[in-house]
């Protein structure tokens, strides 16, 4: 376990918990994992990958299922298709198409059962080398923009050691929806040390209006205390409950505050607005698909 006058450690290795069944989108995730649903042109699991390798991961463990390799083959390369595009000079499909394995070196780890989100954490523990201090985990559902926050995770995680999660607030409405935290201050302002968690609670009984975003920078010691922790409802681990754990043995846990933006990719609704958000930016589709919007309202 780091302390918090410990020497500054960048993490290496992201872990992206993608086993999931993508209930949500059938029936198309009969055939296509929901992590290779484009938001405008790009899957959402090439959008995490690229925050996690801006913030110095080299190394991709995605944990996934037997039955979806599709996840993992995405980010090697296509030397037929480049091939192909190459000779038919359509370069800037060939950079697209060489973008997802240049950016990130990925690997699978297999989750055999869908046990919870500790579990598939754990999962990826045989795939990390002896330098891995620290590891950041990713919430392929969640976009958190923008990027960026996985750094400033890690600049916290250097002075004050422990275990760093992703924070964002969220009106009384929708407390009962999120983890909250239970947390107090510190020197800076969107730096909070972490007393605890709740579960969804009503919001006169929450600690805070402070949710819990799909970012972690994990110190190492999560994966002993993921082995400590007792599965839960249907047999899950939590991870919450292994973060509980250390934080009950004194291991500093902090949340970051972020004050950006949010898309969650979980559900249709959500992926929609995510995909009109992007596609609004991009300056091949943004000004003409503007145009459509406002007319499309205006006839509604």
């Amino acid at each position: 376990m780091s302390s918090p006058t410990s020497t500054p450690t960048a993490f290496r290795t992201a872990i992206v918990p993608a086993a999931g069944l993508g209930t949500r989108f059938l029936p198309t995730t009969k055939a296509v994992p929901k992590e290779l649903l484009p938001v405008v042109d790009t899957p959402g699991i090439e959008l995490v990958a690229a925050e996690a390798a801006e913030a110095g991961a080299d190394r991709l463990v995605i944990v996934t299922s037997p039955d979806k390799k599709a996840v993992t083959d995405y980010f090697q390369p296509s030397p037929d298709l480049e091939h192909t595009l190459e000779s038919r000079g359509k370069d800037d499909l060939l950079r697209k198409v060489q973008r997802a394995p240049q950016l990130i070196n990925a690997e699978t780890a297999l989750q055999d059962k869908a046990l919870g989100l500790g579990h598939a954490v754990g999962c990826a523990e045989a795939n990390l080398g002896e330098d891995d201090d620290a590891v950041a985990v990713l919430l392929p559902d969640d976009l958190v923009l923008p990027t960026g926050v996985l750094r400033r995770m890690a600049e916290v995680r250097a002075q004050h050691g422990g275990s760093v999660l992703c924070a964002f607030e969220v009106p009384d409405e929708r407390i009962r929806s999120y983890g909250i935290f239970d947390a107090s201050d510190t020197d800076e302002e969107d730096v909070k040390r972490v007393r605890g968690m709740v579960e969804k609670p009503e919001p006169a009984d929450a600690p805070s209006n402070l949710a819990a975003a799909g970012r972690y920078l994990l110190d190492r010691a999560i994966f002993d205390a993921l082995r400590r922790i007792e599965p839960g409802a249907g047999g899950e681990l939590q991870l919450t409950d292994a973060v509980a754990l250390l934080i009950s043995e004194g291991h500093p846990v902090h949340v970051v505050v972020h004050r950006g933006g949010r898309h969650d990719l979980g559900n249709p609704g959500g992926f929609l607005k995510a995909a009109v958000d992007f596609a609004l930016a991009d300056p091949e589709y943004g000004p003409d698909l503007r145009d459509w919007l406002a007319e499309r309202i205006d006839r509604s």
